[in-house]
């Protein structure tokens, strides 16, 4: 569904509703600006693109997240 700035400003509740269950996108001037989604779905995404870059690697969600905080927490020195 696509909303203009303006529309999304007056009635966010109702578009941070509708983004459980469709993506929101705001446009400004009639171009897109911004997409409002479902995280849990975006998270759910991104695990099945994983997978198939890492086929036959068993790996779970918290393997990822240690290897994340690993790097970000790495002294650049």
């Amino acid at each position: 569904m696509r909303v203009s700035a303006t529309e999304f400003k007056m009635n966010m509740g109702k578009y941070i509703e509708l983004a459980a269950v469709e993506d929101i996108i705001i446009t400004r001037n009639g171009k897109d600006v911004a997409l409002l989604t479902n995280i849990e779905g975006r998270k759910k995404e991104n695990l099945k693109s994983l997978r198939g870059i890492l086929k036959g690697v068993e790996i779970t969600r918290d393997e990822i997240r240690e290897e994340r905080l690993a790097r970000y927490n790495e002294d650049p020195n």
